[in-house]
Order: structure tokens, then C-alpha cells, then sequence
């Protein structure tokens, strides 16, 4: 019952949280220069046309009253039609959202892998070559931005070596997509039993996951090493080792009480990955909602930029709770 209440109140204040998302991205683009309509009559169109487009999408009306019918189709599960796709934006983020999705979350358990490792290893065995290993990884990692990386990955193993597949989507233009039920291209040859569709996504995913992985492991490192290190040092840790414990038996004591704010650091990154992937969607041309932010803001597309952050703003809250609810299961403290 005292989870259920911590649930139900952390739901509670997420309404304010996902209105204040939704109104201020609502008037923040109505800041940028020129008008969809515009972009839509093209460079020769004459005032005339453009107002009647303009009174077609109805920004002809005043802001507030624009906010007013948003919100009331919102309400009814309508983000509008993105008229650069042509496509409801509800339609447009179903089929793409998967698809960035299953790239940040593969991303992030490679990352998790290396960083919690490497952070471990330092961390109880400082001096070690790990150690040196492991600090001179996470100035690399920190240095190079994703991007500058995932284009030396593709001349490296594509241009080069030939070992890769072309860095062209989500899987091979000769295979077809396995039968859609989740929308991640794995999962669904898995269910499905498609393994030439399995074998050719999972090659394309390979780049780019490792891209992010090798990324995103360095500040989960240091992280990890540095929460470790002061649980090693702790009073608990040095009065364990004096009444003679074993170091096995004091190590696991000092993970489980170190890895607790690691939780939190990486339900953050999660949700920070669905925007930082964006330049890597953009060097593998993977389609997901990234790459559909990216031409929504270029295109002035209103509606489709209103849809991808009403739903970046729901998925970091929802992996927000999930993130108190492991915090309050793990820690105590955390439920006065």
C-alpha cells in the first residue's frame, strides 16, 4: 500500500509537469521565424495564398485560442497531421518511436556493461592496469562527440574492411521487415521466427549501438567509480574489514550500497539518449523519431514538433517513475 501511495502521487505531479512540456513547446514554436505556411505555398507564392493556407491550418486564430484546440484534440488522442509527411503525427511517431527505441535501449546496455565493469574494477582495485585502462577509456569517451565516431566507425568497418552493412536504415533493402507487432525490427523476427530478417537487423544495428555504447559508458564510469569509492572508504566498509569479514562478502556488501544513485544517473541518461540519439539517426539514416524532430524543425511542421516532444516528455517521465520506484524499493531511506 505505501508503494501504491508513492506511485499514485508521483502520477499526480506528473500533470502539471507534462502541461507545462506541452505549453511551453507550444509558444516556443510559434517563436521561430517565418510560417509552415510559408514553407508550404513556396518562395513565390503571394500573400493571398499563404493567408489561405494559413487560415486552413488555423494560424489565423490567436494563440491562445490555437492552445485551446490543441489541447482539446490532444485530449482525444489527436497531435494533427503533419503536413510535411502528410500522415496523422500520431501515426508517424507510432511507426518511429520503435525504431529509436530499440537503438538507445541496446545502447544502453552495452554502455551499462562497460561503464559498471570498468567502474567496479577501478573502483576496488585502484592501481590496477584496469585501472589505468579504464581512466584513460573515460577521457576518450568524454572527448569525442558520438557523431565524430560514428563516422569513423562506418569508414573504418564499411569503406574500409567491408565487414559492415551500409549505413542505410534499420535493415537491408533485399530482405523485407518482419510482421510488425512491437515495431523493434529484433524482437519482432524473434516472435516471428525470421532469422534472415533477425541476422540482417541486428548488422545494422551494430554500429550505431556500439556507437552510443562506447559513448555513454564513459560517464557511467565515472559515476560508478566515483559513488564506489566512497562506499569503500566508509566507516560500515572499514569496521566490516577490521572484524575480519571476508573480501568477497565486503565487496558485495559495497556494490549493493554503491550501485543505488547509479540506478538514478542511468534512468536519466535513458531518457537523455532519445534526444542525443538524433545525430547518430541522422548518420545511419535509421528513421526514427530523431530524424523526424530534426526535418519537423527544418520544415516549420508545427504539429509533428508538438508530437515528438509531448512524447519525449512522457517517456522520461515514465522511466522517471520507474527509476523512483526501483530507488524506493533498493533504498529504505527513501520511503520517510
Amino acid at each position: 500500500m505505501n508503494l501504491l501511495k508513492f506511485i499514485v502521487k508521483r502520477l499526480i505531479i506528473f500533470i502539471p509537469q507534462l502541461f507545462a512540456v506541452i505549453l511551453i513547446t507550444f509558444l516556443l514554436i510559434r517563436m521561430i521565424p517565418g510560417s509552415p505556411a510559408e514553407a508550404m505555398a513556396g518562395s513565390f507564392a503571394t500573400d493571398e495564398v499563404v493567408a489561405a493556407i494559413e487560415q486552413k491550418m488555423g494560424l489565423d486564430k490567436p494563440v491562445p485560442t490555437q492552445f485551446f484546440i490543441y489541447m482539446k484534440d490532444l485530449l482525444r488522442g489527436d497531435m494533427g497531421t503533419s503536413w510535411f509527411t502528410s500522415n496523422p503525427v500520431t501515426k508517424d511517431l507510432a511507426q518511429r518511436f520503435p525504431a529509436t527505441l530499440e537503438m538507445i535501449t541496446y545502447s544502453l546496455i552495452l554502455a551499462l556493461i562497460i561503464g559498471i565493469s570498468f567502474g567496479l574494477l577501478i573502483s576496488l582495485k585502484p592501481g590496477s592496469l584496469g585501472d589505468r585502462v579504464g581512466r584513460g577509456y573515460s577521457l576518450l569517451a568524454g572527448a569525442m562527440p558520438e557523431f565524430w565516431i560514428g563516422l569513423l566507425l562506418v569508414f573504418i568497418f564499411y569503406v574500409k574492411l567491408h565487414v559492415a552493412p551500409a549505413p542505410l536504415g534499420r535493415i537491408s533493402l533485399a530482405i523485407s521487415p518482419p510482421k510488425a507487432i512491437t515495431g523493434m525490427y529484433t524482437v519482432d523476427a524473434v516472435l516471428t521466427g525470421n532469422m534472415p530478417a533477425l541476422r540482417s537487423a541486428c548488422a545494422q544495428l551494430t554500429l550505431p549501438v556500439i556507437t552510443l555504447g562506447l559513448c555513454y559508458s564513459g560517464p557511467i564510469m565515472k559515476m560508478t567509480k566515483t559513488v564506489m569509492s566512497d562506499v569503500v572508504n566508509s566507516n560500515y566498509v572499514w569496521y566490516a574489514r577490521a572484524c575480519g569479514l571476508p573480501t568477497k562478502k565486503v565487496n558485495r556488501y559495497v556494490i549493493r550500497n554503491g550501485l543505488t544513485p547509479v540506478v538514478t544517473f542511468v534512468g536519466t541518461l535513458y531518457g537523455f539518449l532519445l534526444g542525443a540519439a538524433t545525430l547518430i539517426e541522422q548518420v545511419f539514416g535509421w528513421g526514427g523519431i530523431g530524424q523526424y524532430a530534426v526535418s519537423a524543425v527544418t520544415n516549420k511542421d508545427y504539429a509533428a514538433i508538438q508530437g515528438f516532444m509531448f512524447v519525449s516528455a512522457l517517456f522520461c517521465m515514465v522511466i522517471y517513475l520507474i527509476v523512483d520506484i526501483v530507488y524506493y524499493i533498493m533504498d529504505p531511506r527513501s520511503r520517510g
